[in-house]
């Protein structure tokens, strides 16, 4: 992704879809719920906006790593 910029082209609607997905799936079954869901979309949609993705996949691989 360029510049953040609040409007993004499929391919990188596509990366941050597989980001959320991934997110998602790091967390136990329990924690899938619809509010959880909102606050990890939002969250993965605000670090796109300041062009922070690196430290939310760091975040991700910790969470894997603890589960």
């Amino acid at each position: 992704m360029d510049k953040p910029s609040g409007v993004y082209d499929p391919d990188d609607l596509a990366s941050l879809g597989r980001l959320f997905d991934q997110a998602i799936a790091s967390l136990p079954s329990c924690m899938r719920t619809s509010e959880n869901r909102v606050a990890i979309a939002r969250l993965v949609m605000q670090r796109a906006a300041r062009d922070e993705l690196a430290s939310l996949a760091y975040l991700m691989l910790a969470l894997v790593s603890a589960a």
